[in-house]
Protein backbone atom coordinates (compact mmCIF):
# COMPACT_ATOMS: atom_id res chain seq x y z
CA UNK A 1 0.00 0.00 0.00
CA UNK A 2 1.50 3.56 -1.05
CA UNK A 3 -0.15 6.39 0.73
CA UNK A 4 0.98 9.74 -1.20
CA UNK A 5 1.94 12.72 0.57
CA UNK A 6 2.38 15.76 -1.81
CA UNK A 7 4.66 18.36 -1.44
CA UNK A 8 1.79 21.50 -0.99
CA UNK A 9 0.68 19.43 2.33
CA UNK A 10 3.65 19.34 4.34
CA UNK A 11 3.97 22.34 6.48
CA UNK A 12 5.63 25.86 5.46
CA UNK A 13 7.57 28.14 7.56
CA UNK A 14 9.16 31.12 6.38
CA UNK A 15 11.56 33.40 8.67
CA UNK A 16 12.75 35.23 5.40
CA UNK A 17 16.48 34.10 5.85
CA UNK A 18 15.31 30.73 6.15
CA UNK A 19 12.07 29.22 3.85
CA UNK A 20 11.57 25.53 5.24
CA UNK A 21 9.14 23.02 4.60
CA UNK A 22 7.77 20.02 6.80
CA UNK A 23 6.94 16.68 6.04
CA UNK A 24 6.38 15.88 9.81
CA UNK A 25 4.84 18.27 12.71
CA UNK A 26 7.97 20.01 13.02
CA UNK A 27 8.63 23.71 15.93
CA UNK A 28 5.41 25.52 15.10
CA UNK A 29 4.06 23.02 12.59
CA UNK A 30 1.55 20.49 14.31
CA UNK A 31 -0.62 17.80 12.42
CA UNK A 32 -1.58 15.34 14.87
CA UNK A 33 -2.08 12.85 11.98
CA UNK A 34 1.56 13.77 10.97
CA UNK A 35 3.99 13.00 13.67
CA UNK A 36 6.69 10.68 12.08
CA UNK A 37 6.67 7.48 10.38
CA UNK A 38 8.16 4.37 11.84
CA UNK A 39 11.85 5.66 13.39
CA UNK A 40 11.47 8.78 10.98
CA UNK A 41 10.77 11.87 13.30
CA UNK A 42 11.47 14.31 10.73
CA UNK A 43 12.39 15.76 7.36
CA UNK A 44 12.93 19.35 6.83
CA UNK A 45 13.60 20.63 3.19
CA UNK A 46 15.54 23.79 3.91
CA UNK A 47 16.55 26.61 1.78
CA UNK A 48 19.17 28.87 3.96
CA UNK A 49 20.02 32.58 2.51
CA UNK A 50 23.76 33.68 1.96
CA UNK A 51 25.17 34.08 5.02
CA UNK A 52 23.04 33.58 7.18
CA UNK A 53 22.32 30.13 9.73
CA UNK A 54 21.48 28.46 12.44
CA UNK A 55 23.49 29.40 15.97
CA UNK A 56 24.47 27.14 18.48
CA UNK A 57 21.60 25.24 19.72
CA UNK A 58 21.80 21.54 21.73
CA UNK A 59 20.46 17.72 20.61
CA UNK A 60 20.43 14.70 22.65
CA UNK A 61 19.12 10.78 22.00
CA UNK A 62 18.77 11.85 18.64
CA UNK A 63 20.55 10.76 14.78
CA UNK A 64 20.14 13.67 12.89
CA UNK A 65 21.73 13.99 9.15
CA UNK A 66 22.18 16.52 6.65
CA UNK A 67 22.09 16.01 2.79
CA UNK A 68 22.74 18.89 0.40
CA UNK A 69 21.07 19.38 -2.40
CA UNK A 70 22.59 22.52 -3.92
CA UNK A 71 25.30 25.13 -2.27
CA UNK A 72 27.35 24.58 0.99
CA UNK A 73 26.48 24.63 4.69
CA UNK A 74 29.11 24.56 7.24
CA UNK A 75 28.93 22.55 10.20
CA UNK A 76 30.67 23.29 13.75
CA UNK A 77 29.88 21.64 17.33
CA UNK A 78 31.13 20.88 20.98
CA UNK A 79 32.78 17.80 19.89
CA UNK A 80 35.49 19.85 18.01
CA UNK A 81 34.25 18.44 14.47
CA UNK A 82 34.11 21.33 11.80
CA UNK A 83 33.26 21.23 8.16
CA UNK A 84 31.64 22.33 5.22
CA UNK A 85 29.08 19.87 3.34
CA UNK A 86 28.81 19.82 -0.44
CA UNK A 87 26.33 17.93 -2.36
CA UNK A 88 27.10 13.99 -2.26
CA UNK A 89 28.32 15.00 1.62
CA UNK A 90 26.27 12.79 4.28
CA UNK A 91 26.77 13.98 7.69
CA UNK A 92 25.51 12.23 10.15
CA UNK A 93 25.62 13.36 14.01
CA UNK A 94 24.48 10.99 16.79
CA UNK A 95 23.69 13.04 19.61
CA UNK A 96 23.46 10.57 22.32
CA UNK A 97 23.88 12.28 26.09
CA UNK A 98 24.19 15.80 24.54
CA UNK A 99 26.31 17.70 22.10
CA UNK A 100 25.52 21.09 20.53
CA UNK A 101 25.98 22.48 17.05
CA UNK A 102 25.67 25.04 14.63
CA UNK A 103 24.73 25.48 10.86
CA UNK A 104 25.68 27.88 8.76
CA UNK A 105 25.80 28.99 4.95
CA UNK A 106 29.07 30.22 4.92
CA UNK A 107 28.32 31.63 0.72
CA UNK A 108 28.34 35.24 0.68
CA UNK A 109 26.04 35.21 -2.46
CA UNK A 110 24.46 32.06 -3.12
CA UNK A 111 22.27 29.89 -0.55
CA UNK A 112 22.30 26.94 0.22
CA UNK A 113 19.36 23.79 -0.08
CA UNK A 114 19.73 20.61 2.59
CA UNK A 115 17.43 18.39 4.06
CA UNK A 116 17.64 17.44 7.76
CA UNK A 117 16.63 14.17 9.02
CA UNK A 118 15.92 13.02 12.22
CA UNK A 119 15.67 9.17 13.64
CA UNK A 120 14.84 8.28 16.72
CA UNK A 121 17.55 6.14 17.82
CA UNK A 122 16.91 2.67 19.54
CA UNK A 123 19.44 2.92 22.19
CA UNK A 124 19.80 6.45 24.82
CA UNK A 125 22.91 7.64 26.75
CA UNK A 126 25.17 6.79 24.22
CA UNK A 127 28.04 8.56 23.52
CA UNK A 128 28.02 11.28 20.86
CA UNK A 129 29.56 10.57 18.08
CA UNK A 130 30.01 12.53 13.89
CA UNK A 131 30.80 10.58 10.81
CA UNK A 132 30.97 12.24 7.35
CA UNK A 133 31.52 10.36 4.16
CA UNK A 134 31.50 11.89 0.16
CA UNK A 135 28.97 10.06 -1.76
CA UNK A 136 29.78 10.53 -5.86
CA UNK A 137 27.14 10.83 -8.49
CA UNK A 138 28.62 8.04 -9.88
CA UNK A 139 27.77 5.73 -6.99
CA UNK A 140 24.28 6.97 -7.13
CA UNK A 141 23.33 7.42 -10.55
CA UNK A 142 20.80 4.82 -11.97
CA UNK A 143 20.67 3.07 -8.74
CA UNK A 144 19.90 3.32 -4.74
CA UNK A 145 23.25 3.46 -2.82
CA UNK A 146 22.97 2.46 0.56
CA UNK A 147 24.14 5.85 2.80
CA UNK A 148 23.04 4.76 6.63
CA UNK A 149 22.60 1.34 8.19
CA UNK A 150 22.82 -0.37 11.76
CA UNK A 151 26.04 -2.24 10.54
CA UNK A 152 27.81 1.15 8.61
CA UNK A 153 29.23 -0.93 6.03
CA UNK A 154 31.23 0.80 4.08
CA UNK A 155 30.56 3.00 2.84
CA UNK A 156 27.73 3.98 4.16
CA UNK A 157 27.52 5.31 8.01
CA UNK A 158 26.55 3.50 10.93
CA UNK A 159 23.36 5.17 12.50
CA UNK A 160 21.98 3.89 16.25
CA UNK A 161 19.12 2.11 14.73
CA UNK A 162 17.41 -0.36 12.74
CA UNK A 163 16.85 1.71 9.49
CA UNK A 164 18.68 1.84 5.99
CA UNK A 165 18.71 4.66 3.75
CA UNK A 166 19.45 5.04 0.33
CA UNK A 167 20.26 7.47 -2.11
CA UNK A 168 19.32 7.76 -6.02
CA UNK A 169 19.43 9.66 -9.14
CA UNK A 170 17.19 9.09 -11.92
CA UNK A 171 16.89 10.73 -15.70
CA UNK A 172 15.08 9.14 -18.43
CA UNK A 173 15.58 5.25 -18.77
CA UNK A 174 17.03 4.77 -15.31
CA UNK A 175 15.55 2.43 -13.09
CA UNK A 176 16.22 0.67 -10.00
CA UNK A 177 14.46 -1.88 -7.84
CA UNK A 178 14.75 -2.40 -3.88
CA UNK A 179 13.39 -5.35 -2.05
CA UNK A 180 12.43 -5.30 1.27
CA UNK A 181 12.54 -7.79 3.92
CA UNK A 182 9.40 -8.97 4.73
CA UNK A 183 6.69 -6.95 7.29
CA UNK A 184 8.94 -3.80 6.82
CA UNK A 185 7.97 -0.18 6.26
CA UNK A 186 9.59 2.00 3.48
CA UNK A 187 9.34 5.69 3.08
CA UNK A 188 10.32 7.36 -0.32
CA UNK A 189 11.18 11.39 -0.37
CA UNK A 190 11.74 13.02 -3.71
CA UNK A 191 14.31 15.41 -2.68
CA UNK A 192 13.74 16.92 -6.33
CA UNK A 193 12.41 16.52 -10.06
CA UNK A 194 9.88 13.57 -10.80
CA UNK A 195 9.79 9.88 -10.71
CA UNK A 196 7.17 7.22 -10.90
CA UNK A 197 7.45 4.50 -7.79
CA UNK A 198 5.61 1.27 -8.68
CA UNK A 199 3.19 3.35 -11.37
CA UNK A 200 2.84 6.65 -8.66
CA UNK A 201 4.13 9.33 -10.49
CA UNK A 202 5.45 11.31 -7.58
CA UNK A 203 6.99 15.17 -7.78
CA UNK A 204 9.50 16.93 -6.07
CA UNK A 205 9.05 17.04 -2.41
CA UNK A 206 6.67 14.47 -1.92
CA UNK A 207 6.83 11.91 0.22
CA UNK A 208 4.93 7.85 -0.13
CA UNK A 209 4.86 5.66 3.07
CA UNK A 210 4.98 2.40 1.86
CA UNK A 211 3.09 -0.78 3.60
CA UNK A 212 2.50 -4.28 2.57
CA UNK A 213 4.83 -3.76 -0.11
CA UNK A 214 8.24 -6.10 -0.87
CA UNK A 215 9.46 -4.76 -4.36
CA UNK A 216 9.94 -0.48 -4.84
CA UNK A 217 10.73 0.06 -8.32
CA UNK A 218 11.70 3.43 -9.55
CA UNK A 219 11.61 4.62 -13.00
CA UNK A 220 11.09 7.43 -15.54
CA UNK A 221 12.96 9.84 -13.62
CA UNK A 222 13.08 13.77 -14.65
CA UNK A 223 16.29 14.88 -12.69
CA UNK A 224 15.14 13.33 -9.84
CA UNK A 225 16.88 12.92 -6.47
CA UNK A 226 15.44 10.17 -4.24
CA UNK A 227 15.84 9.02 0.02
CA UNK A 228 14.39 5.73 0.53
CA UNK A 229 14.24 4.83 4.01
CA UNK A 230 13.51 0.56 4.74
CA UNK A 231 12.39 0.72 8.06
CA UNK A 232 10.59 -1.01 11.04
CA UNK A 233 6.72 -1.73 11.40
CA UNK A 234 5.92 0.63 13.54
CA UNK A 235 3.56 3.64 13.23
CA UNK A 236 5.09 6.23 14.82
CA UNK A 237 8.36 7.33 16.14
CA UNK A 238 9.58 6.29 19.70
CA UNK A 239 12.62 4.96 21.65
Amino acid sequence: MLTHRKADERGHADHGWLNSYHTFSFAGYVDPNERGFSDLLVINDDRVEAGKGFGTHPHRDMEIFSWVLNGELEHQDTLGNGAVIRPGDLQLMSAGTGVAHSEYNPSSRNGVHFLQVWITPNRIGQPPRYQQEYFSPEKRRGRLQLILSPEGEAPALAIRQDVRVYAGLFDGSEQATLTLAPHRYAYVHVARGRITLNGLALGEGDGVRVREEQVLSLENGHNAEVLVFDLRPNELPGM
